[in-house]
C-alpha cells in the first residue's frame, strides 16, 4: 500500500509562504518524530534521508493567496498542490490536523498526526526544512526582519522592524501586527 502523509509548515508566520509535503516511503525510515521536536540539525539530517527513500511533493501557497483567501483556505490549497504534485498516486492519504484538502482520493485527518503517522512526520519535517531554507534566502533581500532567525515567525525582534521600516513584500498584510 502506498500510504501517503501531509502536513504544512508556517502557518502562524507574518512573512513568506505556507509550504506543505506530501511524502510516500519507498523503505521504513526511523528516527522520525514530529519537525518542531527536532532541533535543525537532526531535522537536516533526516530530510536528506527522507527524500532518499521516498516519494515525495511540495505545494505552497503564497503571501498573497493567504491574504486573498485566508490562512486556512492558503494551507488547503498548498496541501492539495502537495498531493497533486507527488510522482506516484498514493492508495490513501493521511492529513495532519482537522481540516483535508479537496482531493479525489481515500484520506483521512488526524489530529496529531505528525506524533503519530511517520508519513506525516517524514512530510512535516521535509517541509520544515525546505521553508526554513526559502526564509533564510529570503533574509538576504530583506536583512532587517532577520528571516534566518525568526523563519517569519512574530517574535519581539521580527514585530520591532515592522514598526520600524514598516512591512516588506513578502508579510501577509491580513496578519494583525503586520499593518
Amino acid at each position: 500500500t502506498k500510504i501517503a502523509g501531509v502536513d504544512e509548515v508556517g502557518r502562524g508566520c507574518l512573512a513568506g509562504p505556507v509550504v506543505a509535503a506530501a511524502v510516500i516511503f519507498k523503505k521504513n525510515i526511523d528516527g522520525l518524530k514530529d519537525s518542531k521536536k527536532l532541533n535543525q540539525n537532526q531535522r537536516k539530517k533526516l530530510s536528506k534521508i527522507i527524500i532518499e527513500n521516498s516519494y515525495f511533493a511540495y505545494g505552497s501557497a503564497s503571501e498573497k493567496e493567504i491574504d486573498q483567501t485566508n490562512i486556512l483556505n492558503a494551507t488547503l490549497l498548498a496541501m492539495k498542490r502537495a498531493i497533486l504534485n507527488l510522482p506516484i498516486k498514493p492508495s490513501k492519504i493521511f492529513v495532519d490536523g482537522i481540516q483535508k484538502p479537496d482531493v479525489e482520493y481515500e484520506m483521512e485527518s488526524v489530529i496529531k498526526g505528525d506524533s503519530l503517522i511517520k508519513q506525516i512526520s517524514a512530510a512535516s519535517i521535509i517541509a520544515k526544512v525546505r521553508r526554513d531554507n526559502l526564509m533564510q534566502a529570503l533574509d538576504k533581500e530583506y536583512p532587517e526582519y532577520q528571516f534566518s532567525n525568526n523563519k517569519g515567525y512574530g517574535t519581539k525582534s521580527h514585530f520591532k522592524a515592522l514598526k520600524t521600516y514598516g512591512y516588506c513584500p513578502i508579510h501577509r498584510k491580513t496578519f494583525k501586527g503586520v499593518l
